[in-house]
């Protein structure tokens, strides 16, 4: 079984969508998932100030707060972050930031990771956010998942970012297709896990 930890960063809700339908996925494919909502931030001052933020993050308190073991912990691992100005929120960013003593460690070499993400506008930074998140990975030494085109009609039915599941906050809450996509990745992401865990077991 594939140990797989689902971390992300979501303000209002839409990431955190994304997040759930991924970890389904994964579950589906028979991965011992970790779902983990990445620390706030931001003042509480500033957030009582919009009540869907608020709410938000009270409804999803439960959650654990992700580490960077529970990264070290994956076999593979997926990245959630809303898009802040192209680039992943500072919240993600603090996460991998702390990684170094990990990373050094060699804790993440070869492990399939993938990213997603929501913006607010249709060309509002999608791409550049999930790109910004495989900068990190490719420091790491780990394995790039996108969503590529794999699944063409649903690629296509999502959006068709081939870099990884992203949805459009201005539209409402992630579309079922997006949803979809996000579980076809999170079953992808086990499943690979599982290969290369198990390739590297065979050759110990």
């Amino acid at each position: 079984m594939s140990r797989i930890t689902i971390a992300y960063y979501s303000s209002t809700g839409s990431v955190h969508a994304l997040a759930e339908a991924m970890a389904e996925g994964a579950r589906q494919a028979g991965g011992d998932v970790r779902l983990r909502r990445v620390a706030e931030l931001v003042p509480q001052d500033v957030i009582d100030r919009n009540p869907e933020w608020r709410d938000h993050l009270e409804a999803t308190a439960h959650i654990p707060t992700a580490t960077v073991a529970d990264l070290a912990w994956a076999d593979g691992f997926a990245l959630g972050t809303p898009a802040r100005f192209g680039q992943p929120a500072a919240q993600v960013k603090q996460l991998l930031d702390s990684s170094s003593v990990a990373w050094q460690e060699g804790a993440f070499v070869d492990k399939p990771a993938t990213g997603f993400t929501s913006a607010y506008e249709r060309h509002g930074g999608h791409e550049a956010v999930l790109l910004a998140l495989y900068h990190t990975f490719c420091h790491w030494g780990s394995i790039v998942l996108p969503t590529g085109y794999v699944d063409q009609d649903l690629a296509h039915q999502a959006g068709g970012n081939p870099y990884g599941v992203s949805s459009i906050a201005a539209d409402g809450p992630p579309r079922p297709e997006v949803l979809e996509l996000a579980r076809f990745q999170g079953r992808r992401l086990t499943t690979m896990a599982e290969l290369l865990a198990a390739r590297e077991g065979a050759a110990a």
